[in-house]
C-alpha cells in the first residue's frame, strides 16, 4: 500500500485493537509506522486507570478516553496535540453505561469515535440493544450534520453493509451484523448525507477490514469489512484517499481487525488519490 500523505494532508483511521494493552506493541509500531494524524481506537477492555498514557505520549501522541473493565472502550488519539473532548456519550439513553462513544475536536474536524454493539445471539436483548443504538445514532448524526461543519462518524459499526462487504455472505443471513434490519439501519445514515468513504473512492471492489481468529480466516482472505468512516459532506469534499493496512493482521499477535485510513486535504479536492489496499494477505 501507498502509506505516502499529499502535501497537508490529515490523516484519520480506525482501529478496533482488541485489548489496548495486550496489543501495545502492535499498536505502537502501527504508529510509529504510518504516522497517522488522529486516531480512533475501539475494544480498549481496559478501565481508564490502566490506560497506556504514557507510552502513548512517548510515541508523540494526545490522547482521550472512555474505558471499560474487560469489555468496550473507546479513545482518541491526536498525533502532536491533545483532543479537545467534546463529548463522551451518546445521546438518547442516560441509562446507558457502556463505553461505546467518545468525540473530539482535531484540527478543525469534529471527530466521532464510536464502537457499535455486536448484537449477538440475534433474535434477543443484544440485538435490540443494537437496534436501538443505531436509533440513538441516526438521531444524533442528522443534528450533526445541521451544523454544517467537517465531521467524521469513525469506527467499528459491527456493521455489513452489503454482500460486496463479506467473504460468503449466505453464510451470515441470521448473523446480527448482516441482518436486514440492521443494513437498513446504517443505510438511514447514508440517507441523511453522510458519506462512506472507503467505498466513495472504491464502489465495486472487495474490502475487508476484520478477519476472525477461526478457520483460518485471514490465510484464506475470508474477512468481513464492519469499520466505517463516515463522513459529513464539507469533509467528504476534501477526501483525496482511503485505505486498509491489511499487513497490521499479518502481525505477531494482532488484532482481528486491520487499521482503515483516511486522508483529508486542507480544501476540497477534485481528484481523490486512489491508494490500494492489500486486500489478499497473499497478495
Amino acid at each position: 500500500m501507498d502509506s505516502a500523505a499529499p502535501d497537508r494532508a490529515m490523516r484519520i483511521a480506525t482501529f478496533n485493537v482488541n485489548g489496548i494493552n495486550g496489543r501495545l506493541p502492535v499498536l505502537l509500531r502501527w504508529l510509529e509506522e504510518t504516522k497517522p494524524d488522529v486516531v480512533c481506537l475501539q475494544e480498549l477492555k481496559a478501565p481508564d486507570a490502566r490506560f497506556p498514557t504514557v507510552e502513548l505520549e512517548k510515541a508523540g501522541y494526545g490522547a482521550i478516553w472512555h474505558g471499560q473493565r474487560s469489555w468496550n472502550g473507546v479513545a482518541i488519539l491526536a498525533r502532536g496535540r491533545e483532543p479537545i473532548e467534546t463529548r463522551r456519550d451518546l445521546p438518547g439513553d442516560p441509562d446507558d453505561q457502556h463505553s461505546r462513544y467518545i468525540e473530539a475536536a482535531v484540527n478543525g474536524v469534529l471527530v466521532g469515535c464510536l464502537y457499535l454493539p455486536n448484537g449477538n445471539p440475534a433474535p434477543g436483548p443484544k440485538l435490540d440493544y443494537k437496534l436501538l443504538w443505531l436509533e440513538r445514532l441516526a438521531t444524533y448524526a442528522a443534528e450533526l450534520l445541521g451544523h454544517g461543519i467537517p465531521v467524521a462518524l469513525v469506527g467499528d459499526y459491527n456493521v455489513i453493509p452489503t454482500n460486496l462487504d463479506v467473504y460468503k455472505p449466505e453464510r451470515w443471513q441470521k448473523d446480527a451484523l448482516f441482518l436486514p434490519e440492521v443494513r437498513r439501519a446504517f443505510q438511514v445514515l447514508l440517507r441523511q448525507g453522510w458519506i462512506d468513504a472507503v467505498r466513495s473512492l472504491y464502489p465495486d471492489e472487495t474490502i475487508y477490514t476484520f478477519w476472525d481468529y477461526l478457520r483460518n480466516a485471514w490465510g484464506r482472505n475470508a474477512g468481513l469489512r464492519l469499520d466505517h468512516l463516515l463522513l459529513s459532506p464539507p469533509l467528504a469534499t476534501r477526501l483525496v484517499a482511503a485505505g486498509v493496512d491489511c499487513e497490521v493482521r499479518g502481525w505477531d499477535r494482532a488484532s482481528d481487525h486491520a487499521p482503515v485510513w483516511i486522508e483529508v486535504s486542507d480544501a476540497p479536492s477534485r481528484r481523490p488519490r486512489r491508494s490500494r489496499s492489500k486486500d489478499n494477505p497473499d497478495g
